[in-house]
């Protein structure tokens, strides 16, 4: 077990602390309405985790049950989308913008960036292309597999998210005082993207 949590917690904080669209999100709400609001709107983000992982945990677990044939085309879709999303980094801007937002209460932040996860197809995916190279037992209680993930992703993310949002005002001053971290932080995604593909492929 251990075996795989190790590398999978290595994998998912080297994700997080990518400048991934929720992690900016979290940034320039803590810049622009406060501590509070970063705080509040990391809560939301990381409650959407939870469905995610209900529906890669029991989708999947059922796929690996059919077919041990199509789990291992899944893993190798997984390794294949990281691929993807290293090139699609690799032709993006590596520029990081970052502007005031509107002030909103708690409960809206709150429910904003449950929305903003739950709603996004694009976090279903990576679960799926991410979560099942880490499964330390196949034929074991899978579900129960990919929550202990699941719960690890969160903790991890709301950790790292929290501290975000504590330390926004000297992040985003160093981010604007330096002119080449957008592209040096653009160049550690690529090859986490790269590195987590291939840790699923071996």
């Amino acid at each position: 077990m251990l075996i795989q949590i190790i590398p999978f917690l290595t994998a998912s904080i080297l994700l997080t602390l990518s400048p991934g669209p929720d992690i900016i999100y979290v940034l320039v709400q803590s810049i622009s309405n406060g501590k509070k609001a970063g705080i509040v709107t990391t809560l939301g983000l990381v409650s959407g985790i939870l469905i995610h992982t209900s529906l890669v945990a029991f989708g999947v677990s059922a796929i690996i049950k059919a077919s041990p044939i199509l789990f291992t085309l899944i893993k190798i879709f997984g390794a294949v989308y990281l691929f993807y999303l290293a090139y699609k980094v690799f032709k993006s801007d590596s520029s990081i913008a970052i502007n005031d937002v509107p002030a909103k209460r708690s409960r809206n932040l709150f429910r904003q960036g449950f929305i903003m996860n739950v709603l996004n197809p694009k976090v279903t995916i990576f679960f799926l292309a991410f979560f099942p190279g880490f499964l330390w037992e196949p034929n074991g209680n899978t579900v129960l597999q990919f929550y202990i993930l699941g719960f690890l992703f969160l903790l991890q993310a709301l950790l790292i998210f929290g501290t975000v949002a504590l330390l926004a005002g000297k992040i985003s001053g160093y981010l604007l005082q330096h002119e080449k971290s957008g592209s040096i932080l653009k160049w550690i995604q690529i090859v986490v993207f790269i590195g987590i593909g291939i840790m699923i492929v071996l």
